[in-house]
This record gives C-alpha cells, structure tokens and sequence, in this order.
C-alpha cells in the first residue's frame, strides 16, 4: 500500500472576521484542518510550521502528528521532509480551509497513479488550495508557496504541461467575499464556527 501524507501548512493569515482576534481566527481554521485529517483513513497527517509558528503548530496537533519545520511556508521543503520519512507521495495543503470537505484532498491525491503533480485552486482569491507530488518529488517543480503559485506557474517549468494536472478547486478563507461562501450546513470546522457565534 502507498504510504501517503498529507501536510497542513500554517499559511500567513492577513484577514478576520470583524471583531474577531486575528490570532485566534488563524488558530481556529488551522485547527478545523487538522482535526479533518486526523480522520482520514488513507493518508497519515503532518503539520508544516516555521519556526515562529512552531507554538502553534504544538497547540493543534493531535498526539503523535508530525510537525515539519520549514524556513518559509513553501512546498519544497515539506516535500523532502516527507521523503526523508519514508512517504511516497505528499500532499500540501492551506490551513485557512476550514470546511474542506475529506472528499476534497481524495481528489488532488487520486490523480497521482499517472500525473507527476497534482493541483487545487484556491478559489476566486487566486493561488492554490493545495498541492500534491509522487515523492521524491520532480526535479522541475520549483519551490512555492500556496498564496501566489497557480497551475500555470508550475506548467511553465513542467517538461510538459499535461504532467501538471488540476482537480476541483476549493477556496480559502482570505476575505469578506470567501466568508460569504460558508455552508453552515456542512460537517466539521466546529473552532472557526465557534469563533463565528455558532
């Protein structure tokens, strides 16, 4: 069986709610993620921190979740990090998508028997929801991060396009207009509700 990992990068935050605490609006998504993967049979989690943010990825983990520090919230280094731990393929993934449903993160991983990467837009604010590789990973996948790469970015150094494949977006919560979008109808991302009056 592939041994599989999906990684949740503590992403920089800019935006909340009005009357809501940046930091603890950050802590909630970020922790409504984990607690999603934590529930998934067919991938192992991680959580992928700088080390200024190593307080925090402490604080959300569930016992015996690898923490992967990284210089700066990019994909490379959580790549090889999930190499050096034995996976053969990798998933990373925005800790700002708090209702992400686990259907979700099946898809970016299910194209991986026959494409090189595998990609989810973030939703109408641009960059990626995540990314997700065979391990070790393309020599030809430049390091980014998930707030400004798109899948164009990363067919521009593929050797062909087709190697780079999209699956259903899913967007992040980086403004008003993404807030809007919530479906309080849907399971899971009980911390950001609660953060939200219910």
């Amino acid at each position: 069986m592939t041994r599989r990992i999906v990684v949740v990068m503590l992403v920089p935050v800019l935006w909340s709610p009005p009357g809501v605490d940046l930091v603890a609006w950050r802590a909630a998504m970020a922790e409504d993620v984990v607690d999603l993967l934590a529930r998934l049979a067919q991938a192992e989690a991680a959580i992928a921190a700088t080390p200024e943010d190593r307080p925090l990825a402490e604080e959300i983990a569930w016992p015996g979740t690898r923490i992967y520090e990284v210089p700066a919230p990019t994909v490379r280094p959580v790549l090889s990090a999930a190499m050096a731990d034995g996976f053969e393929q990798a998933a990373v993934i925005a800790g700002d998508a708090p209702d992400v449903p686990g259907m979700t993160l099946g898809k970016l991983l299910r194209p991986l028997e026959g494409k090189s990467v595998a990609v989810s837009p973030g939703g109408p604010a641009g960059g990626l929801f995540g990314v997700a590789t065979g391990l070790p990973a393309p020599e030809w996948l430049i390091d980014h991060d998930l707030d400004t790469a798109s899948a164009q970015s990363l067919r521009k150094t593929a050797p062909s396009p087709g190697e780079v494949t999209s699956t259903p977006q899913w967007r992040r919560l980086r403004g008003p207009a993404d807030l809007a979008t919530l479906d309080p109808a849907l399971e899971g991302w009980e911390n950001t509700r609660a953060l939200l009056g219910g």
